[in-house]
C-alpha cells in the first residue's frame, strides 16, 4: 500500500459520505415536491440542505488537517480519527434530519476529531520547525 493509503481510503469514504448527503437532498426535494432552485418551503428539505451545506463547510478544514496529521504524525492514527469524523458527520446528519435539536452529539464527535487533527498537525509542524529547523 502507498505511504498514506489508509488516509486516502478515509478521504474517499468522507467524500462518499458527502455524496450520500447530496443524494438525500434530491430525495427530499422529490418527497416534498420542491424543485430546484427553491431552497425553502418544507422543513425536511431545509434540514437536509443544511446538513449537506454544513458538511461542505467542514470538509476543507477536515481534509487539510487529516492529510497534514498523516504527513507529520502517523497515517494510521490520522485514518482512525478520520473514521471518527465520518461517524460524527453521519450521527449529525441523522439527528438533524429527525430534529435539529438532535444534531449536537454528532457535531461534537466530528468537531473533536477535527480539533485533534488540526492542532496535532500544527503542534508537530511548529515543533519540527523549532527543533529541526525545517
Amino acid at each position: 500500500m502507498q505511504p498514506h493509503g489508509y488516509v486516502a481510503l478515509v478521504t474517499i469514504a468522507a467524500l462518499l459520505t458527502y455524496l450520500w448527503m447530496m443524494v438525500r437532498v434530491g430525495q427530499a426535494r422529490a418527497k416534498c415536491g420542491i424543485s430546484a432552485p427553491a431552497m425553502v418551503g418544507d422543513p425536511l428539505l431545509e434540514r437536509t440542505i443544511r446538513v449537506h451545506y454544513n458538511t461542505l463547510e467542514a470538509l476543507p478544514v477536515f481534509l487539510a488537517s487529516l492529510w497534514l496529521f498523516a504527513v507529520y504524525w502517523n497515517d494510521l492514527v490520522a485514518a482512525g480519527l478520520g473514521v471518527v469524523w465520518i461517524v460524527g458527520r453521519i450521527v449529525y446528519a441523522l439527528g438533524y434530519f429527525a430534529d435539529p435539536g438532535k444534531r449536537e452529539a454528532g457535531f461534537m464527535i466530528q468537531f473533536a476529531a477535527t480539533a485533534v487533527l488540526l492542532f496535532g498537525a500544527l503542534g508537530r509542524i511548529v515543533w519540527s520547525l523549532a527543533v529541526v529547523g525545517a
